[in-house]
Parts: C-alpha cells; sequence; structure tokens
C-alpha cells in the first residue's frame, strides 16, 4: 500500500493540467491556397474605408424613421450597384419614430452646476418650462431597483454604474440596466424623471444616448444621460449629505409612423439549394456624431469582404446576400422585417458586424453536426489573423437575430471591445475612431469567413437551439 502523501501527490498531478502530460491537439486542416490568397489581399483592402468614408461624409448621422435615413438607403442603393452587386434594392416599412428636442439640466441646489446631457430613445419631454425636483442618488442599479416606491415619488432618479472596459463586451450587458429598464421601473414607482450615468467606459465629457423602452400600459417619464465626469460630480454631491435639487429640460417628441427599410445587395451562387450566406450590419444611426463605428464599419466591413468575393472570377456555390439594415438602434425593425419577408427562404448561415471596427480576436460557430469540418477549416484560415477559435453558441446581433431564432446557423467574428464603449452612441463616434489597418483585419477576417462558408460542399442545414 502506498503512503497517503504518496497517493494524494499522484492525483494532484494527475488533475494539474500544468503538470500532467500534454495531448497534443488535433491537427488542424490545411487552408485551401484560394482562401489564403483571398485573405491576405484583404488586409491592403480599401473599399471599406471607401464607404465609410463616403457614408459619414455624404450623409453624415442617420436616425432611423428620419430624412437622413432615407438618404442613406439612396446612397447605400447607388453604392452596391456601382460597386457591382446583382440585385440590389431598398425593402421599406413603416414604423413609429422618436426625435430629439432641446436638453438641459442643472443642479440648483446645494451649490449652482451645469450638466451634459442627453434624452434616451424614447424619452418623454418635461413640462414646457422644464422640471425642478429632489434628486434622489442611487450608486447602482441594483440600490435603485430594491429601493421602495415611497423613496422615489415624485422625485428626479440618478443611477450610476461604473462600466469596466472587457474584450468581449460584457460589461455592457452587466451596466446597461440602468438604461434598459431604468426609466420603466422609476416611472411605475412614480418617479417624475430619470437621469442615468452614460453606459460607457470613457471620462470624456460627452454623453451616451441609447433606447428605452417603456412597455404597454407604463407611462413614459423625461429619461437622460449624464456625461461620466457630471454623473461623477453628483455622486460626490451626494456624499456631502445635503439635498440635491435638479433642473431639468427635455422636448423631444413622438411624430409617427415614417418610413425606414433594408438595403440588400447579392452576389449570386451557383446552388441556389444550397441556402444563402446573410450578412451585413445596420444602415442607421443615432443623431449625435456621424455613426462611424456603429455602425457605418459594420457595413463596410462586410460589404467589402463579399465584393472580393465578387471579384475573385469565380461564383460561389452558396448566395452571399448582404443586408444593410435599418433601425437597428430603436428597436430592431430591419431584422424583423427581413426575417418576416425573407425568413421562409433558405439560409445557411447569418452572420452580422455591428461592434465597431478593432480588430478580430475570436470566432465562434454554431453549425449542425453535418457541418463540423467547416468549423475546422475557417479556425485555421482565421488563425494567421490572430483569431481564435471558441465554443461559444454564435449567432449574436440584433439584426440577424430574428433570422437566427428560425434555426439559422450562425458564425461570429468577435471584435475587441477594449475602445468600443469609450465612443459609442456619442457625438465621437466620427471617422477619426477608426484605425485603417484594424479596419483591413476585419475584411481579411470577413473575406476569409466567406470564402470557406460559401463554398463548403458540406450541407449545413438547421441547427437545434435551446
Amino acid at each position: 500500500m502506498k503512503p497517503l502523501y504518496s497517493l494524494t501527490l499522484a492525483l494532484s498531478l494527475a488533475a494539474s493540467p500544468a503538470l500532467a502530460q500534454r495531448i497534443a491537439p488535433p491537427t488542424p486542416p490545411t487552408v485551401d491556397p484560394q482562401v489564403a490568397a483571398l485573405r491576405d489581399a484583404a488586409l491592403k483592402d480599401d473599399v471599406a474605408w471607401d464607404i465609410v468614408e463616403g457614408l459619414t461624409t455624404e450623409v453624415g448621422q442617420r436616425l432611423a424613421g428620419t430624412e437622413a435615413e432615407a438618404r442613406a438607403r439612396d446612397w447605400a442603393v447607388k453604392k452596391l450597384t456601382a460597386l457591382g452587386f446583382s440585385n440590389v434594392r431598398a425593402e421599406t416599412y413603416r414604423m413609429p419614430v422618436w426625435v430629439r428636442g432641446t436638453e438641459e439640466a442643472q443642479i440648483v441646489a446645494p451649490v449652482p452646476q451645469k450638466l451634459t446631457l442627453v434624452a434616451l430613445g424614447n424619452s418623454a419631454a418635461t413640462p414646457k418650462d422644464g422640471l425642478t425636483a429632489e434628486l434622489v442618488v442611487f450608486p447602482t442599479y441594483a440600490e435603485f431597483a430594491n429601493a421602495p416606491a415611497s423613496a422615489v415619488r415624485g422625485k428626479i432618479v440618478y443611477i450610476g454604474n461604473a462600466m469596466e472596459p472587457t474584450q468581449d463586451g460584457s460589461s455592457y450587458g452587466a451596466s446597461g440596466s440602468a438604461r434598459f429598464t431604468g426609466p420603466a421601473t422609476a416611472s411605475q414607482k412614480g418617479a417624475a424623471a430619470i437621469v442615468i450615468r452614460s453606459i460607457g467606459t470613457d471620462k470624456h465629457r460627452l454623453p451616451h444616448t441609447g433606447v428605452t423602452d417603456f412597455p404597454a400600459g407604463v407611462k413614459p417619464i423625461p429619461a437622460a444621460a449624464l456625461s461620466v465626469p457630471d454623473a461623477t460630480l453628483i455622486e460626490r454631491l451626494a456624499t456631502r449629505g445635503q439635498p440635491l435639487q435638479l433642473r431639468l429640460l427635455l422636448t423631444p417628441r413622438q411624430i409617427g409612423e415614417r418610413e425606414s427599410g433594408n438595403v440588400i445587395a447579392e452576389v449570386p451562387g451557383t446552388d441556389p439549394a444550397a441556402g444563402v450566406v446573410l450578412v451585413g450590419g445596420h444602415l442607421d444611426s443615432w443623431d449625435l456624431g456621424t455613426g462611424a463605428i456603429d455602425d457605418a464599419s459594420g457595413v463596410a466591413i462586410t460589404a467589402a469582404a463579399a465584393k472580393r468575393i465578387l471579384d475573385s472570377g469565380q461564383r460561389p456555390r452558396r448566395t452571399i446576400r448582404v443586408v444593410w439594415f435599418g433601425a437597428e438602434e430603436v428597436g430592431g425593425f430591419g431584422g424583423k422585417e427581413y426575417a418576416k419577408r425573407h425568413g421562409k427562404e433558405r439560409h445557411a448561415i447569418a452572420s452580422e458586424s455591428d461592434f465597431g471596427a478593432d480588430r478580430v480576436w475570436r470566432v465562434e460557430t454554431q453549425l449542425p453536426d453535418s457541418a463540423a469540418p467547416v468549423a475546422a477549416r475557417l479556425a485555421s484560415a482565421l488563425a494567421p489573423l490572430g483569431i481564435v477559435a471558441a465554443n461559444g453558441r454564435a449567432g449574436d446581433g440584433t439584426d440577424i437575430a430574428p433570422t437566427i431564432a428560425t434555426g439559422v446557423a450562425g458564425v461570429d467574428l468577435n471584435q475587441s471591445g477594449l475602445r468600443y464603449f469609450d465612443t459609442h452612441h456619442t457625438p465621437d463616434d466620427v471617422i477619426e475612431r477608426i484605425d485603417p489597418e484594424q479596419l483591413r483585419q476585419n475584411v481579411a477576417a470577413w473575406t476569409a469567413m466567406l470564402a470557406v462558408v460559401a463554398n463548403a460542399s458540406e450541407d449545413i442545414g438547421a441547427v437545434k437551439r435551446p
């Protein structure tokens, strides 16, 4: 019988990956030379930059349902046609439209301080002369959510949140409740209005907008986001123990239904029965900046990659369908409309780019068992770009979600989120925030993905989703 210490040592060695003998991973498949050539050539791409530059310069901000978004659709149809795509068209639909107005705020007690803020999408207006009320401060969303209605009734609520940068952007979901559901909850508790710390990772004095929702039966109230420095000012004042008074003036309006739309273009495939490869991003933007990282870069990256397949001289097996979705920012109307019109068509995969223009660092797939070799070939093709394969469930994105929900397979090319939320939904969302070399790496990644998936001989059918 072994001594007890010997048995313990043996068990610890067996359980420790660092000490136990390593098992060699499976040999990765060889990359098709044509795929590699297309990928490497895309590292010198200038089409994506040209699209971003043109869209942000010649159109600018593209608030959903407005005249600006309509001009963007016209621009997109002309651009995609000029690039040589087939079946280019706009598919329009109607949607409710909210527009911004005057936005002012100042602390009136205990010490006068002017604040910088923006209304959240779907915010109600204050009275025309503004609203002045006690400001009740909650440093976190959890503290607000657990507060009794008596603590906020008739007052203006402040919710803080200290969002930290993460590579995968997961902090957005963790901090976003203050914007996503905070205003509706504040209304249900009887608050007169709400201001939140911007959902962002920056320290500059540029507030982040974004949509909020008031469910049926919940009365909309004035709702706005403060710049981070103004939010931290409020939190510091609150520690002094004196009551805070805030004056708020917001004059946004709901202007009824207007037209929005998706713009569609295709690289026709040779085998219609093999299904459509759906890729794209959203054409609309918020109205504070010119929507460069959110999401001119996404529509540019996917279109530039598809053009590289188009210009390769060989038609892909599957049709590549590029969709520039409308009205994503204000409720994902374009994605829902696309699924309504095209959901019964056979789709092989759906994938979108809507996380800025920094480097792709990870690929995730959700494919049927029959297409497992496709994922392996894709991982091999992307590895030289510094992209790692992961086991997460793919199919992320507001625009493709309704199509993915029908059982369509997914591929996610995840970009780094370490800088994204510094400028997301702010006036600083401009082309100067885009690094051309990182943009080209995105195009190379998407080109490799399309070259692999659109030409795969395997069946890429429906997947089982939880």
